[in-house]
């Protein structure tokens, strides 16, 4: 139960923690954004060993097609 009793306490003041979020809600990712950070996603969680590169990752989000809900 001791280890519980730290997680009731406030979470201590983050002025710049706090700037850098308000700036990240104003921030506009462009397109081009948005595909190099799905292929750097699509590139990190590869298994090792696997023969996905950087590029054929790159190449495979471009075919991805995001359709709207319905």
């Amino acid at each position: 139960m001791a280890e519980r009793k730290a997680a009731l306490k406030r979470a201590p003041e983050r002025p710049k923690l706090q700037t850098l979020l308000e700036n990240a809600k104003k921030a506009i990712l462009t397109d081009e954004m948005l595909q190099e950070q799905r292929a750097s996603f699509v590139y990190g969680n590869a298994p090792k060993g696997s023969r996905i590169t950087k590029e054929s990752a790159r190449k495979s989000v471009s075919r991805i097609r995001v359709n709207e809900p319905a």
